[in-house]
């Protein structure tokens, strides 16, 4: 075997064994109710691997049978993938209940807008490629990572005002997320022209970001967390401590 390809399986092997051991560190610390949809992604991974790996060691190996159960993953996964960011915000507004709507309509304006910029980037170069399941798979993996990269730039634009700590766990999924997301909207640009699977250089660099995600995961579950400590103070002009407590107020009155 040749040291590329002890690589290749290395990167897509070691990944999956160390989400493992993030459902069971969740499971045993009890984090299921504060992150439920990162939790059902990061199980859903270990699935998905498990069964492309059964089927890469069958007859099929990696033909268009395999091609068809990573499409169907993928769609899966990058769906789970957007429950957990909408479970970020959510988390980051907890302390301020008076202004989660606010917080919803400024999450949900902003999906509207990068929403309706992935989708004219997909129609403006719609990709090469023989197979119409995996191209149209790509398609929609770059519209989606376009929406995730910008829903991930604004929560860390905002996250100064949320009072985010950056040793909270929220804070590592986020950072996890934020870099595998940028990476995979790279690697599927590329993949649109070059069909396919792409080149094995793509997915090398894609598979060994997103090791180091999931080290980034294990290292933020496993640390103390620790609360922020008067950063508002610092900026009293937006000090949402104070926005929260009138809001309450005058929804009381």
């Amino acid at each position: 075997m040749s040291f590329l390809r002890a690589l290749w399986y290395y990167l897509w092997i070691a990944p999956h064994v160390l989400q493992v051991i993030i459902v069971v560190l969740m499971i045993r610390r009890r984090w299921l109710q504060q992150f439920p949809m990162f939790f059902l992604y990061t199980a859903f991974e270990v699935l998905q691997f498990a069964i492309l790996f059964s089927i890469s060691r069958t007859h099929v190996g990696f033909g268009s049978g395999y091609a068809h159960a990573y499409s169907v993953g993928l769609a899966l996964s990058t769906a789970i993938r957007f429950g957990v960011i909408q479970e970020l915000f959510r988390h980051f507004f907890r302390r301020y209940p008076a202004l989660e709507g606010s917080g919803r309509l400024l999450v949900r304006g902003a999906t509207v807008v990068l929403l309706v910029l992935a989708v004219g980037l997909a129609f403006a170069a719609p990709g090469k490629g023989a197979d119409i399941l995996l191209n149209t798979t790509y398609v929609l993996d770059r519209t989606v990572s376009v929406l995730q990269c910008g829903l991930l730039i604004s929560l860390f634009m905002f996250s100064r005002y949320f009072v985010l700590s950056w040793s909270s766990r929220a804070f590592g999924i986020a950072w996890g997320l934020g870099m595998f997301a940028g990476v995979e909207l790279a690697a599927a640009v590329i993949r649109l022209h070059l069909g396919g699977f792409g080149n094995s250089s793509v997915n090398l660099i894609t598979m060994a970001t997103y090791h180091a995600c999931v080290l980034i995961w294990i290292f933020y579950l496993t640390v103390a967390e620790r609360e922020p400590r008067g950063v508002l103070k610092a900026i009293p002009e937006h000090d949402l401590d104070i926005w929260n407590r009138e809001l309450q107020h005058l929804i009381q009155q």
